[in-house]
């Protein structure tokens, strides 16, 4: 990956593995944060990039492969460029 890259599988990895049940992946102060939707003021409500949910549904039910992730890394990382990242 690229060192431009914002989003990559790792901060996908956090979100799918969150122990919070509404996990929601945030980008805060140039990092991705995994928050559950509670803790997310209105401060940063203009910064959430997916919720786990919406994430879960790009996904197969078993396992996903690296490449996969690092797929859904490149969408995500695209969403934050678009909010101004």
């Amino acid at each position: 990956m690229s060192a431009m890259t914002l989003i990559d599988r790792e901060c996908v990895r956090q979100l799918l593995n969150s122990q919070h049940p509404d996990a929601t992946l945030v980008f805060v102060l140039g990092d991705c944060v995994v928050l559950p939707a509670a803790e997310v003021d209105d401060a940063h409500k203009g910064l959430v990039i997916a919720r786990r949910d919406e994430v879960m549904a790009q996904l197969p039910d078993d396992a996903p492969t690296d490449q996969m992730l690092d797929d859904l890394a490149v969408r995500l990382d695209n969403i934050v460029r678009d909010l101004g990242a």
